[in-house]
């Protein structure tokens, strides 16, 4: 006997709402009727306009710019369509920043991704449907199902569409090493690695060494996201000093802001490619920035789940 498939709704939080549009335009659906706002002393109120009952809901919400709002307000999203009786609740988190904080590496800490992880479960949650997490492992944080989609092949498309010749990729530490050689085998070019050492519990880092041939190249760094841009411009005045041509960069995840974006201007990078998993007004028409959209990705995967189907051949 064949199963019964509720209807599908997707929502937006605050920090959601220019993704899950765009989703939703995919889906060829309306964006569900919801309201937040937030109170004079700073607490935040949340509620569904429409009927949720027995229905597949999908809440979008990236954890960004306002990390601790981002994160109180999905929380009370989950908690608002428990109670309203939906019959899934799956939250769309396109950009988890909490994922930064994945382990106890030094005494007296908190992993604070873990924290968020439980809390998710805690809230209700019966999915998470996110992007390049900073550590992949942060998977096994949650008990409940997973999908850790990629950036990877949409970027790797776009930079294909550059037409760029004669380049390597770049990754700016040991620890992006690996992925930064599957850049490569997508793109069939070599990889360079960089020698990160950060001296200091803060977001500045100092890249040593460079391991790789740029003499003469040009040079795409990959990485999973930037706040400040140093890694990635310390990485281009490493390679200039190696003699590479134009440099580009290329992250899944863009926060910067005002200083960020400074201090990108005034670095040899040319162009910085991001995606939209993060609705982020500084970078938005910047000269130096080309934003390209994940939303056709999370929106068939949105639909895969919802109509019980595999969404493995989306990895291939």
């Amino acid at each position: 006997m064949s199963c019964k498939i509720s209807e599908i709704k997707v929502f937006a939080g605050t920090s959601g709402k220019s993704f899950a549009d765009k989703i939703c335009e995919h889906l060829k659906i309306q964006l569900g009727k919801s309201y937040a706002m937030k109170f004079s002393e700073g607490n935040t109120y949340v509620k569904i306009e429409e009927t949720v009952r027995d229905k597949d809901v999908f809440i979008v919400q990236p954890i960004a710019l306002k990390p601790n709002d981002d994160f109180m307000e999905l929380l009370f999203w989950i908690d608002a369509f428990k109670r309203a009786s939906a019959d899934s609740i799956t939250v769309v988190m396109p950009f988890f920043s909490y994922s930064k904080a994945d382990k106890k590496d030094e005494p007296r800490v908190s992993i604070r991704a873990r924290v968020c992880a439980d809390a998710i479960e805690m809230a209700g949650a019966d999915r998470v449907i996110t992007m390049d997490l900073h550590s992949p492992q942060i998977q096994g944080f949650f008990k409940i199902p997973v999908d850790h989609l990629l950036a990877r092949p949409v970027l790797c498309s776009y930079m294909l569409r550059m037409g760029i010749n004669n380049y390597v990729i770049a990754a700016p530490d040991a620890g992006f090493a690996k992925d930064a050689r599957k850049y490569s085998l997508v793109l069939g070019v070599p990889t360079v690695i960089g020698d990160k050492q950060r001296k200091a519990n803060n977001e500045k880092a100092e890249i040593l060494e460079i391991l790789g041939d740029v003499k003469g190249k040009n040079v795409i760094i990959v990485d999973d996201f930037t706040t400040s841009c140093g890694t990635l411009v310390d990485m281009a005045k490493g390679l200039k000093r190696l003699g590479c041509n134009d440099i580009y960069a290329c992250v899944s995840h863009g926060l910067l802001q005002k200083k960020g974006l400074k201090a990108l201007e005034d670095s040899y990078i040319k162009k910085l490619i991001v995606t939209d998993s993060i609705n982020n007004s500084f970078t938005l028409n910047h000269p130096k920035v080309i934003t390209i959209s994940v939303a056709p990705l999370f929106a068939e995967v949105i639909k895969r789940i919802h109509n019980r189907e595999s969404i493995s051949p989306l990895f291939d």
